[in-house]
């Protein structure tokens, strides 16, 4: 059975379950940042255990970001991911305003492309919208110094 748990994500949690699935190494100083500018969280547990995770970062008006949707790689396609995608969209739709419309969005992991179509997710560049882009900014020196 799986448990979802709301605003509970530690940063031990969140770095174990990045780790398990090769994402980029975090200082636990960016790490406890993130989670505190997160405008939600929700970690999946099985069997007591904490399998899965996905956050929500953005205004909470004009775009929301799926952000770290992972699952570790021994409970992925048990649909685990489908139910914490969903739920965070469910989340975003009770954050906006009624008659409007939101961008949901996310950068998905190489290879995951077919998942999220098949959440109503559309890959871009489309005739209208152009592709998306990433910069890694490299900081040389502490924050405040």
């Amino acid at each position: 059975m799986i448990e979802l748990v709301e605003d509970q994500l530690d940063i031990d949690t969140y770095l174990a379950l990045r780790q398990s699935v090769h994402f980029k190494e975090l200082s636990r100083d960016q790490a406890q940042k993130g989670l505190e500018n997160s405008m939600y969280t929700l970690v999946a547990y099985k069997d007591g255990r904490p399998v899965g995770m996905g956050r929500i970062v953005g205004d909470g008006a004009i775009i929301c970001y799926v952000q770290d949707l992972i699952i570790r790689p021994e409970a992925q396609n048990e649909g685990i991911g489908g139910l914490i995608l969903e739920t965070l969209k469910e989340y975003v739709i009770s954050q906006g305003y009624e008659g409007t419309t939101m961008m949901f969005d996310l950068m998905c992991a190489k290879g995951r492309e077919e998942f999220y179509k098949k959440h109503g997710f559309i890959a871009r560049p489309t005739g209208e919208l152009g592709p998306g882009m990433i910069q890694y900014l490299s900081i040389g020196r502490k924050k405040g110094k």
